[in-house]
């Protein structure tokens, strides 16, 4: 009889898959040229609890047990956006521990429930706050994990992190190429796996008198592609700052791929390559897109590149695969729109994008009058950066009718700050939903706030649309 006594007997080991009709290399459908690499997808999602995290998650446990961190019954404290929760519990469950996770608010529903199927605690905090906050995950994790019994494994600067990648991924990704890796794509979150991964493919590259480029994928915004750690909208990869378990020395290059990139080709590697995966997956996939573009322009048909795919799309099936989520923020769902969108009438005969009015936090009510004055508009967005920005840095939104209500009330005086007096956020609406959408919206609000790509991009309001029929 074949079997084995626990499913922690299967972490590891995963295949690698080739991939053909989404990298659109010449050649023609599925059929790359005779100067294109190689492209091999490494399969995490295979992993029982899947995702690429059950690696980290058995490695962190076991050697906090034989260092007496964990004692029998405790209980396991992590912030995490999910993958790594759902691998600590499944191990904890095997060996009679209880979980608490803190979470992003950007992580999905259906993420959270997973936690929760497996007997976990799961604490939801805010995602636009700085991780030196009180209320950021980090922050709270820290407070939980000071509660007697419990222990944090902290992925983000445990040395079992990467210590788990360089003694089984790395390897297996060695033999399974029989050594003839030329470059190694992954996205980057705690940076255990590229840091682990990439040095054991280094070393033993060096071993061979051969090279192993290693690459990083990264949503922009993020600090690993040169971003101020600003939001965006693809899960559990990126930073706002840089963790312990991160080695700089081991990436070669890092490509800032866009939540639009990301999200368009996730669904693409579901419906042409049969892989449902996670938006994480779709950017560094994209990410590997490019270099075997390089890679076929240079005529490097002895190229072997091979990219992680982290986790399955099962935990994304509200967001990624929801066309109605992807609208909401302005992303294109593959559908050919047969009406007038959003994007058209806020664009107006000119086809161009106007700037974003917005004011800012920290402004008194005197400069948001001159600003809406100056403009021309009645209502704005709050925001906590400068365009391009982000829906979670979307503060809330002031309005010439509300301030002129709390200024003659004698509720506000010129000289607060707009914080102190701003209404909530403006409901939103993606450039590429119809146009008879934000008539729905605008029954029940004065304006609506149009995003494309992720990206709030500008106010819309009755007068614009009845504007744009007139001109139709």
């Amino acid at each position: 009889m074949q079997y084995v006594n626990s499913l922690l007997d299967l972490i590891g080991n995963t295949p690698l898959v080739r991939l053909s009709r989404t990298l659109d290399l010449p050649g023609g459908d599925g059929e790359a040229g005779p100067d294109a690499p190689l492209v091999l997808a490494k399969v995490e999602y295979l992993n029982p609890g899947g995702s690429v995290k059950d690696r980290i998650a058995s490695r962190m446990i076991e050697a906090a047990e034989a260092s007496g961190a964990l004692q029998p019954g405790g209980t396991i404290v992590e912030p995490t956006s999910g993958n790594t929760g759902v691998g600590l519990a499944m191990v904890a469950q095997q060996k009679g521990y209880t979980c608490v996770f803190v979470c992003p608010d950007k992580v999905s529903e259906d993420k959270r429930n997973v936690l929760k199927a497996y007997g976990a605690e799961v604490v939801v905090c805010p995602t636009a706050v700085a991780p030196e906050h009180p209320d950021s995950y980090y922050n709270v994790s820290d407070r939980l994990s000071k509660e007697p019994g419990a222990w944090k494994p902290d992925q983000y600067s445990n040395p079992h992190n990467p210590r788990s990648h360089y003694e089984t991924t790395g390897p297996e990704i060695w033999e399974q190429t029989e050594g003839k890796i030329t470059h190694f794509v992954t996205g980057m979150g705690t940076g255990g796996t590229i840091s682990g991964v990439g040095r054991y493919l280094k070393e033993q590259a060096a071993l061979a008198g051969t090279d192993v480029q290693v690459i990083g994928a990264d949503p922009a915004g993020s600090v690993y592609s040169g971003g101020t750690g600003r939001p965006y909208l693809v899960e559990g990869v990126g930073e706002d700052f840089w963790p312990e378990t991160y080695d700089r020395s081991v990436a070669d290059r890092v490509i800032e791929v866009s939540d639009a990139d990301s999200f368009a080709f996730t669904r693409r590697l579901a419906r042409e390559e049969a892989m449902l995966v996670g938006g994480s997956a779709g950017m560094a996939a994209f990410a590997a897109r490019q270099v075997a573009h390089e890679l076929a322009a240079e005529g490097r048909s002895d190229a072997v590149v091979v990219v992680l795919l982290p986790d399955s799309g099962r935990g994304y099936l509200t967001k990624v695969f929801n066309d109605e989520w992807l609208g909401q923020y302005g992303f294109a769902t593959g559908g050919q729109a047969d009406h007038r969108t959003v994007g058209e009438v806020l664009r107006g005969k000119s086809g161009q994008l106007p700037d974003l009015v917005h004011t800012h936090p920290g402004e008194t009510i005197a400069e948001a009058v001159h600003i809406l004055q100056e403009y021309g508009v009645s209502q704005m967005p709050v925001v906590r950066a400068e365009p391009p920005i982000v829906a979670a840095e979307v503060a809330g939104s002031v309005s010439e009718r509300t301030l002129l209500d709390a200024l003659f009330a004698g509720h506000a005086k010129l000289t607060d700050q707009v914080e102190d007096h701003m209404s909530e956020a403006l409901p939103t609406i993606g450039s590429t939903e119809a146009a008879a959408d934000a008539v729905s919206l605008l029954e029940h609000a004065d304006a609506v706030l149009v995003q494309e790509d992720g990206k709030p991009i500008g106010v819309l309001t009755r007068q614009d649309l009845l504007t744009f029929v007139a001109a139709s």
